[in-house]
């Protein structure tokens, strides 16, 4: 089986589609799928060409024996939907015309989605190497995009809702990341199939056991008594972080617990702005790190808070650090209603629930894990329990495997 995966989004650059798609891509290769790549040159999230991929239309490169092609993209770090644009569709261009460089004709080709305009340079590479496409959608784009305010433009929104129409019907399988999306495009495309493709985490490397003493702590100048919450993640206006913020200020005077929100993305500056506004002495921004090193960070924490905004729209949403999180045994605090609360508070007993955007009820889920230290722990341990049975990637990768047997 040959497999042509379409991304604009992967490692070296650090995120959630990058880390997913790369290692599904290794999972599937295990299983004697020849698994080639098409991706940008990577930019994200600083929005700023990486040293050695500059000025250059198209590299080629090997990882753990992943054939990966890589075309040109704009970058800015500008946030002007002009730019936006002019970032997907430059990619859109550059990945239609490397299909040269990439030989022979594939089984499958998928796309990732968002950002939906590829799906242009997917059907086009899907014709051109006879390949069944497969649509990814990690967001449901463009209907996100819509309620959150991203883009209001009626034109553009029109064009993108009839884009997702023509992919999902040119699709032999649509695949969403979250029930919640698989039962959004069901219910709006009776006809089209889809499958539930989860993300998950790999056990072995995000395992606590492994990790018997780390220094991050001393690094960023915490002490040994702090207790700790994360987030670390985009810094975008879906999260809705000043949330955190405002609940921190009730805590300014508590010199043992800190609020650490790692990551980069649209919304830092204005958060920051908010951190001095109130003198948040307590509320730590720190610059994101490597794969590599965020079993140390995760380590070093006691619990992390993961929100989203109050939108019907999320109710089927999992952001992917819950399960990095949770394979550490950090219980969580989650502000995400509908299938995540389901899955990882009521099945999982994972961590506390609090309402989305509720301040007051994040408070007092703080003060909840803080002041029961024992139950906390606990419900660290339930997460690693959970996500192994559920979540575990070689299970994801191999039920996938199997799907694709029946449609080839």
């Amino acid at each position: 089986m040959k497999l042509l995966i379409v991304t604009q989004y992967f490692p070296p650059e650090v995120g959630a589609p990058q880390n997913r798609l790369f290692e599904l891509a290794v999972r599937l290769q295990k299983l004697n799928v020849e698994v080639t790549i098409l991706t940008a040159m990577p930019n994200y999230p600083q929005m700023e060409i990486y040293e050695g991929f500059k000025n250059k239309k198209y590299v080629y490169e090997e990882m753990e024996g992943l054939k990966v092609h890589r075309s040109k993209i704009f970058v800015s770090k500008s946030k002007s939907i002009l730019n936006r644009l002019r970032n997907y569709f430059s990619f859109v261009i550059s990945s239609a015309r490397v299909h040269k460089n990439i030989k022979g004709d594939f089984d499958f080709l998928m796309c990732e989605s968002p950002p939906l305009f590829l799906g242009y340079s997917a059907m086009y590479l899907a014709r051109k190497k006879n390949a069944k496409l497969l649509f990814n959608v990690s967001d449901l784009w463009p209907e996100s995009a819509e309620k959150l305010g991203v883009v209001t433009n009626k034109w553009l929104l029109k064009l993108a809702y009839n884009l997702e129409d023509r992919l999902y019907k040119k699709s032999v399988l649509v695949t969403g990341q979250t029930q919640g999306i698989c039962a959004n495009i069901n219910k709006r495309f009776p006809k089209i199939k889809t499958y539930w493709l989860p993300n998950g985490v790999d056990l072995q490397y995000y395992n606590p056991n492994e990790i018997t003493e780390t220094n991050w702590r001393q690094k960023n100048n915490f002490e040994a008594s702090d207790f700790i919450f994360l987030y670390a993640g985009i810094i975008g206006i879906a999260q809705g972080l000043e949330l955190i913020l405002n609940a921190a200020k009730n805590f300014k005077y508590n010199n043992s617990l800190k609020f650490v929100l790692m990551g980069s993305g649209p919304e830092k500056e204005k958060l920051q702005q908010l951190k001095a506004q109130l003198n948040l002495v307590n509320v730590v921004f720190l610059e994101p790190v490597t794969k590599k090193e965020m079993p140390f960070v995760l380590k070093s924490i006691n619990a992390a808070i993961i929100p989203l905004r109050k939108l019907d729209l999320f109710l089927g949403a999992i952001p992917s650090k819950i399960f990095e999180n949770l394979a550490m045994e950090v219980p969580i605090l989650l502000g995400v209603d509908g299938e995540a609360r389901n899955l990882f508070i009521t099945q999982g007993n994972c961590g506390l629930f609090f309402e989305p955007e509720n301040e007051t009820d994040l408070i007092a889920k703080i003060l909840e894990i803080t002041n029961n230290k024992n139950t906390a722990l606990q419900l660290g341990k339930n997460g690693r329990v959970f996500v192994n049975e559920f979540f575990n990637r070689e299970n994801i990768a191999n039920d996938f495997y199997n799907e694709l047997q029946k449609i080839i």
